[in-house]
């Protein structure tokens, strides 16, 4: 029986790295997919998986990466996008809300169509990661989470759309995660605005935290669908409710 495979988007850093290496350790043939080619060949040459170099907002890369999978495709990890910028509505820069609709939402929709026919056959599983900012607004974030609301109505029109088909449709909602990459580029680089989303917070998710979610989610029985998990630190007790301990 040939090594089930698994497809990882965005896994050159954060949760989707975290992701792979733990789906290589539990012996699945890892497709590391990411624009930086470099980081995932690294990933790849760490954990024994393959790298490719895609980003999702191109047809042609995703083309080549559904080539790639092969014809069988028992996981789909669709963790590519991301947030740019926090700013108001009235000083919103646009043409970062169109590249966070075209990774987070057409790129992914673009990978889980491509994949789609893989996935049936294996009888496999997809699991989308959103966020807790798909549950509602919050000051500045309507460009992030009008894109992750988007992507959460594609989980819940395909899960309606394939009820007859075995193929699970999964989605995670993390909340507040401290990766070495998210906030920074949120902030387009600002250290300092990017350390200040997590000063004093105790002991926010790690990406390790949200992997060992997603891949307790991919692995359940193939009865089993977990519809939706939302995963937070304990310190967030809602997505404007943070406990954060005096500095100083």
């Amino acid at each position: 029986m040939s090594t089930p495979v698994a497809v990882v988007t965005g896994a050159s850093s954060g949760i989707g790295a975290a992701t792979a290496r733990q789906l290589a350790s539990l012996g699945f043939d890892v497709l590391c997919a990411a624009r930086r080619l470099e980081r995932v060949e690294a990933l790849a040459g760490e954990i024994g998986g393959r790298a490719i170099g895609v980003d999702i907002t191109s047809p042609d890369d995703v083309a080549r990466l559904a080539q790639a999978a092969g014809p069988r495709v028992a996981i789909l990890v669709n963790n590519a996008g991301g947030a740019l910028g926090q700013e108001p509505l009235a000083q919103a820069d646009l043409d970062a809300w169109e590249t966070m609709w075209r990774t987070n939402v057409l790129g992914t929709a673009r990978v889980t169509k491509a994949l789609l026919p893989a996935l049936t056959a294996a009888q496999g599983v997809v699991v989308f990661v959103t966020s807790t900012a798909a549950d509602s607004g919050y000051e500045g974030g309507a460009g992030y989470c009008g894109a992750k609301a988007a992507e959460r109505a594609m989980v819940e029109s395909m899960r309606l759309e394939l009820f007859d088909q075995p193929v699970r449709v999964t989605e995670i909602c993390p909340g507040m995660v401290h990766t070495s990459e998210f906030a920074l580029t949120r902030f387009h680089g600002d250290q300092a605005r990017a350390d200040a989303v997590y000063a004093g917070v105790p002991d926010p998710l790690s990406a390790d935290d949200v992997a060992d979610a997603i891949v307790w989610m991919a692995t359940r029985p193939a009865h089993v669908n977990v519809d939706r998990l939302t995963i937070r630190p304990r310190a967030q007790a809602a997505q404007h409710k943070v406990f954060r301990a005096t500095v100083g």
